[in-house]
């Protein structure tokens, strides 16, 4: 086992208010014993490991490593912001602080988290006083996208209830695919009374999807295509037939708010819509089939490029897994608006994400595939495929959001992608190296480097001039 899980057994024991001579009854050992485990002197064995998650009781999730390298990353995110320029602080410190007191990591993580947004927010109040604008309620806490994100890696983007739900549906409401909006609108009508119509755009007041539980009358824009209308249709099903599960799930501790909590249920809604149109088993067989050919998958289960994608990442059932994916979602401001790892990939959480991806360059071939070999600064190398999408809400006049969207992998997997066909994944000449942001990078010799690394100070040579500001030429 590793080495640093007896400081977060520790941590654990102390949140919870319990005595170290307590604990070690409860575990049928010694209390100098237990000491030594919580000082990182003594292994915690499997069998012990077992009886702590019984007796406390914890989620042996909180003691991944996993979750230690998002901690740090985000410490060092964090202290890479100017506010902390002055002080010397290096990656072993934050590392061993991640480690040793991951609560208090926690602990500050929130506070800066707090602080961006209180500096956000009095940036936005200085606007709206010069503009002359009312001003309204502007200081939040922790954005709900940020903690449901966190819900979605807790759980790795997996959850067998919901799974199970949409299987339960599929026998119950004997969903077929090529008539699957029929059958659910039949199930709706004839188990719930809900009634399903079709709309003219100018009749939704700009929804997609608006449910009268009053008059039980579900309307969906006639903007929708087919594969469109088919996942609002399930994803209202699952908020109607999936409300206890939905619930349960978002009343995680990591959800603090009303607001998250709601936009929880809107994202597991999502999630089981997905398990409707893309059923687990058909669907993993055929990405076996078809090697995880995204389009090709999509045109099969009438779903979008984004939906499959998504889907991707969820196959996570013990013994019947795909790929362990990453997804990230970009706009062409660089704003990231989805992001989910289970490749070991860490996305930035306060920042813009590094310019060298192919994410970005997507939107240069709007609409075509860019595959892509990534070397982050630890040397790990990711194999990565992106596209944009366009997500159109009516006519003519209707808006067209652009996003651009990444899935990727360890490299050791690529070769399950048709993608990776004809690439050589051994050549360094292929390899584009990038970094999770310029803060965290060490690369001093990027062109597109826009801010100097928080692991070495700012030299600047005045008479010389490098590959970009902070870049200087080598000696």
């Amino acid at each position: 086992m590793e080495s640093t899980l007896g400081s977060k057994v520790r941590a654990i024991r102390r949140s919870r208010g319990i005595t170290q001579a307590e604990l070690a009854r409860r575990l049928s050992i010694s209390a100098s014993y237990l000491n030594l485990i919580e000082h990182n002197r003594r292994a915690l064995t499997a069998d012990l490991l077992v009886r702590l998650a019984e007796c406390l009781p914890i989620d042996i999730k909180t003691l991944s490593t996993a979750q230690d390298g998002r901690a740090v990353t985000e410490l060092l995110e964090a202290f890479g912001d100017p506010l902390f320029e002055n002080l010397d602080i290096v990656a072993g410190e934050v590392k061993e602080f991640a480690t040793n007191s991951p609560t208090a990591a926690q602990g500050v993580l929130r506070l800066y988290e707090a602080y961006r947004s209180a500096r956000e927010s009095a940036y936005n109040l200085g606007n709206k006083l010069l503009s002359g604008s009312e001003l309204p309620g502007i200081f939040a806490s922790k954005l709900p996208t940020e903690e449901v994100n966190d819900l979605l890696q807790r759980h790795l983007n997996y959850f067998p209830e919901l799974e199970e739900g949409a299987e339960a549906l599929t026998r119950n409401a004997k969903l077929e695919r090529d008539f699957l909006f029929n059958s659910l609108a039949s199930y709706l009508q004839q188990t719930k009374g809900i009634e399903v119509r079709i709309e003219q755009p100018g009749n939704m007041q700009g929804a997609l999807r608006r449910y009268d539980p009053v008059k039980k009358i579900l309307s969906l824009s006639e903007a929708l295509r087919r594969g469109s209308r088919n996942f609002q249709l399930a994803h209202q099903v699952g908020l109607i037939t999936q409300d206890d599960i939905l619930k349960r799930i978002a009343a995680d501790p990591l959800i603090t708010t009303d607001e998250s909590r709601a936009l929880s249920r809107v994202v597991l809604a999502s999630y089981f819509a997905g398990c409707v149109l893309m059923p687990y088993e058909p669907f993993l067989q055929a990405v076996k089939d078809e090697r995880y050919d995204i389009d090709l998958l999509g045109h099969r289960f009438r779903a979008s490029f984004e939906q499959t994608c998504h889907r991707l990442t969820s196959l996570r059932r013990p013994g019947a897994e795909g790929i362990p994916f990453h997804q990230i979602r970009i706009d062409i401001a660089g704003n990231i608006s989805k992001r989910f790892s289970a490749s070991g990939i860490r996305f930035p959480r306060f920042g813009g994400a590094c310019p060298r991806w192919n994410v970005f360059e997507a939107f240069l071939t709007p609409g075509m595939i860019r595959p892509q070999l990534s070397q982050f600064p630890d040397g790990q190398v990711y194999f990565e495929v992106a596209r944009t999408v366009r997500k159109a809400s009516g006519g003519y006049r209707g808006p067209r959001a652009q996003y651009a969207i990444s899935l990727g992998c360890e490299v050791s997997y690529a070769q399950e992608m048709v993608y990776a066909d004809g690439l050589d994944l051994t050549s360094r000449e292929a390899v584009v190296t990038v970094g999770p942001t310029c803060r965290l990078c060490d690369r001093m010799d990027c062109e597109q480097r826009a801010y100097p690394p928080v692991q070495q100070p700012l030299s600047v040579n005045e008479d010389v001039r490098g590959v970009s500001f902070y870049a200087p030429p080598s000696s």
